[in-house]
């Protein structure tokens, strides 16, 4: 299509204009010869580029699927005409026509030709020019007639209707000279009845020996790969026609509840563990010279043999297990409680898919809690929060108020109860070594006391004058930063001074340490 330039555009629109508004006549199809509606839209009017023909049509959205036409076909048995009276020159030896050659004759081949006889002389065929497709010259049904099949239905049923008279007929004969009870005569008509209601897809019923023949497979079973449609399903192999996973794993069903679980399932469910056990078993003794054992020729001496093999082999662990722990003892041992609970592990062989499912082994159980139970750090026999008292928990086990400290027992227990004794009595501990004079250091260093052992003596006046000498050291509020790392100048600590700084020193975790009395 050319590019129109901006004159042609602009004529073009008006022109589309006016026929939408009806001043100007609508568009005509070229092919049909009908008024195109103004109001269908470009995209629609316009046809491809690829089956454009040039002209104002709608065509292209008539016709997009043409009717598929019968694939002419050549008439069998059809004639050009009338047969001949004489033998023409040129024409086949044998039956007298013109379309052929003797060689390409297909009537009987004739003692005495048509050339010589100048009798019997065949009509000309017609010689047909089908012009097919290329899908036409391949289709192996170009040319059937479906009624011929019909004709053989006919056939058979009235094949099969004389027989059954036939058969009827010669029984009634039967009946008449007594040779046959009338029950048999009757379980003998309604034969075929039965027959037709054994014969089920897949076998074949004679009905003269009552026998069936199976065929290997079943037309009307489902086919494996139709059970699941999901392409992420199990895999179908077309060339052994197996499917070994289950194709039902998507819907987390038992394996017995769904009419196919795969191959596999089949191969290890029932008795097929057995009877590989024992196939396998049959291999080994004949490998090892125990004798001829064959499964298939004379499966009941094969499953004695392995019976009495598994007892002998049972026997044989028991006495080598009974020798051993003769001679080194550990018995206690196997006395013990499994695994799974002393250590919290397992041997149990799981297997999961991409998905997280089991495919093999036992799935583990899930925890009923997000915390983890029955776990004692530490060395603890309880856990925190088993042990209250003066508004603090703790552990029961060792009356501990310290989380995430490690048990100590009864001795913790003594510990505790001894503690509000010891805060009780203040003048009979002391946190560091008494310093009040030298003879007393020596008389503590000889005897081995320490530090809030043995009786304290105190001197009233002393002990005062030292809370007033620690008061006031409290108010010059000397910064300890500015004093040398254990200056001397202070000497030995005397007991009483000791005693002062005591009473005298604030704690961080007194409750009424802030306390200001405002009434006072």
């Amino acid at each position: 299509m050319n590019k129109l330039s901006r004159e042609e555009f602009r004529r073009q629109k008006d022109l589309e204009a006016a026929r939408k508004a009806g001043t100007a006549p609508a568009e005509v199809d070229e092919e049909t010869g009908k008024d195109i509606n103004p109001h269908i839209p470009q995209y629609i009017s316009a046809a491809p580029w690829y089956i454009d023909s040039g002209k104002v049509s709608l065509s292209h959205q008539r016709n997009l699927l043409k009717q598929v036409e019968e694939t002419p076909w050549y008439e069998r048995g059809a004639k050009a005409g009338e047969a001949p009276r004489k033998f023409r020159k040129g024409a086949c030896e044998n039956c007298g026509s013109m379309t052929h050659k003797t060689k390409e004759c297909m009537e009987r081949p004739r003692k005495v030709g048509a050339k010589w006889t100048n009798k019997d002389i065949m009509p000309d065929e017609m010689v047909q020019d089908v012009q097919t497709s290329w899908d036409g010259k391949r289709d192996r049904w170009n040319g059937y007639d479906p009624t011929e099949h019909m004709r053989q239905i006919d056939e058979f049923d009235l094949v099969d209707q004389e027989r059954r008279k036939a058969r009827a007929a010669e029984l009634e004969e039967k009946l008449k000279a007594g040779d046959v009870p009338q029950e048999e005569v009757e379980e003998s008509l309604d034969e075929d009845k039965y027959a037709e209601q054994a014969d089920m897809p897949g076998q074949k019923i004679d009905t003269k020996t009552r026998t069936s023949i199976r065929n290997l497979r079943i037309r009307e079973d489902t086919a494996k790969y139709l059970r699941n449609l999901n392409l992420e399903s199990a895999h179908y192999d077309p060339k052994t026609r197996s499917m070994r996973d289950n194709p039902y794993r998507d819907r987390e069903q038992d394996p017995t509840a769904v009419p196919f679980a795969g191959d596999n399932f089949v191969r290890y469910t029932g008795d097929v563990t057995k009877m590989n056990q024992l196939q396998l078993f049959a291999w080994e003794a004949s490998q090892r010279g125990g004798g001829d054992v064959h499964v298939q020729s004379n499966p009941t001496q094969a499953d004695l043999l392995y019976r009495e093999f598994q007892q002998k082999k049972e026997k044989v662990k028991d006495t080598v297990k009974e020798s051993i722990l003769d001679r080194y003892g550990g018995v206690e041992h196997l006395q013990a409680p499994p695994k799974e609970l002393l250590l919290a592990q397992t041997e149990n062989y799981v297997e999961y898919s991409r998905a997280g499912r089991v495919i093999k082994g036992q799935e583990r159980a899930k925890v009923k809690s997000r915390y983890l139970e029955d776990t004692y750090l530490n060395n603890h026999t309880s856990v925190w929060g088993s042990w209250w008292k003066d508004g603090k928990w703790g552990y029961s086990c060792c009356h501990s108020h310290v989380r995430n400290s490690y048990c100590t027992g009864e001795t913790g227990k003594e510990a505790a109860k001894a503690l509000p004794v010891m805060q009780e009595e203040p003048e009979r501990r002391s946190m560091l070594p008494p310093a009040t004079t030298t003879d007393k250091a020596k008389k503590r260093k000889a005897n081995g006391a320490t530090l809030g052992e043995g009786e304290i003596e105190l001197d009233s006046a002393r002990l005062e004058a030292a809370m007033k000498e620690e008061e006031r050291r409290k108010r010059s509020r000397v910064n300890e930063r500015e004093q040398g790392y254990v200056s001397g100048a202070v000497g030995d600590v005397s007991e009483e001074e000791l005693e002062a700084y005591r009473r005298l020193r604030q704690h961080a975790d007194d409750p009424l340490a802030g306390y200001v009395d405002t009434e006072a």
